[in-house]
């Protein structure tokens, strides 16, 4: 196994690869090394690794741009620094050392016939750091699969490299429930043929593509894709034949899914970018047929969005809701707000929102529940509240109608 202490300096800043593509065995080194080597601060994304939110040591400070996957726990106990942040910003973050870059660790393919690695299913904000990170520590993993879009890395920029054969991480399973599948329904009949489509994974994702099924030559632009897209190649409901740009081609920065997925990649019309790509506002705005398709934690009564805290917790991300909704409503073709009307007891739209305000009221054209499409694009804020509170939980909306009155809703205004 690597050495780090070789590499690694007490007070360096370290970033590594996120979800499926994340290099856990090296991560475990820091963990089993950070107390010899000394305090170092360290950056990743979305984290299925347990061990990371269990057993973090106290010399390293972790940050991260939102409490996703594990790092929810993190949150809750106060040991992960979310730097709010568009996922678009990264890049120029990286750039300029305000994001640590002295140590990056990287999963990648085994080396071609030129000695090139391919970054596989994990492009996205890591193609971007690697240009201004000096110490490059590499897993070889001979399951990851070459994907085309990317530069590739030279075997001889890396300082270290540990070689593994085991299985990439598979995002966890979860079926839609009715729910989900209601909302999706109503998502599925804002989509129209030929539309270039951005979502994100997960049950109700997963759900609004398989409502797609009927469409034709769909596109896709987004900084992840699932099982449910690679099934709609298969199908030929997406073709991608009328994006503006990269025409044929699904574009995207990462693959979150099954074995299934990743072993497929490289016979898919599939392109991975980086982030300073995929989530660029200049490449957006030349997609006159986007729809973005985002999830919310609340919506308030003005159609602000909140993506990000839960009751004082980072549950979510800003990630890349801001850039693709401000894309599609602004360019492109709708800007799609999706959440439960209600948990538990309670509205998920809400006079006031909780937490931070993710998407401006003026991003978002549509705000989609299992009760209904609530359209707010060119409406007044009185409109915007009848028209939200018509898709909110029933027994939510009197409460919501008796707010207007006592003037405790649009605090936010």
């Amino acid at each position: 196994m690597v050495d780090l202490a070789a590499h690694v300096r007490p007070g360096d800043g370290i970033w590594w690869s996120q979800t499926s593509a994340e290099p856990t065995p090296l991560v475990h080194v820091l963990l089993d090394s950070v107390a010899e080597i000394g305090p170092v601060r360290a950056f990743c994304g979305l984290t299925w690794d347990k061990r990371l939110t269990t057993e973090l040591p106290e010399q390293i400070a972790l940050s991260s741009y939102g409490g996703l996957g594990e790092l929810r726990k993190l949150a809750k106990r106060g040991r992960v620094d979310v730097v709010p942040c568009h996922y678009s910003a990264l890049p120029r973050m990286f750039a300029e050392g305000r994001l640590p870059n002295d140590v990056g660790f990287v999963q990648v393919s085994p080396p071609d016939a030129e000695g090139l690695c391919s970054l596989g299913v994990g492009v996205d904000y890591v193609a971007d750091a690697i240009e201004h990170t000096p110490v490059l520590i590499g897993e070889i993993n001979q399951r990851m699969p070459r994907t085309y879009g990317a530069p590739r890395v030279p075997m001889e920029r890396f300082a270290a490299v540990v070689e593994t054969d085991r299985p990439l991480p598979e995002a966890p399973d979860r079926t839609a429930d009715d729910v989900e599948r209601a909302i999706a329904r109503n998502v599925a009949s804002l989509v129209e043929d030929r539309d270039t489509i951005q979502l994100g994974v997960g049950s109700l994702p997963s759900a609004v593509l398989d409502c797609l099924t009927e469409h034709n030559d769909l596109g896709v632009h987004s900084g992840m894709v699932s099982d449910g897209i690679a099934r709609l190649v298969e199908k030929g409901v997406i073709t991608g034949s009328y994006k503006e740009i990269d025409t044929g081609s699904v574009v995207t920065g990462a693959a979150l899914g099954s074995n299934e997925l990743y072993t497929g990649l490289p016979g898919l019309p599939i392109e991975f970018r980086p982030a300073s790509y995929t989530h660029s506002p200049a490449v957006l705005a030349k997609l006159s047929g986007l729809v973005s398709i985002n999830s919310a934690i609340e919506v308030d009564l003005t159609g602000q969005v909140g993506s990000e805290m839960r009751k004082g917790t980072y549950i979510g991300a800003i990630g890349g809701q801001v850039d693709f909704s401000r894309a599609a409503s602004l360019t492109g073709a709708r800007s799609i707000i999706t959440l439960r009307a209600a948990s538990r007891s309670s509205s998920n739209i809400r006079p006031v929102l909780d937490g931070p305000v993710t998407t401006g009221r003026s991003d978002v054209d549509y705000v989609v529940t299992e009760h209904g499409i609530a359209e707010l694009r060119g409406c007044d804020l009185t409109e915007r509240a009848r028209r939200l509170i018509a898709v909110a939980a029933p027994e939510h909306r009197a409460e919501l109608e008796k707010s207007l009155g006592d003037g405790k809703a649009g605090t936010n205004r």
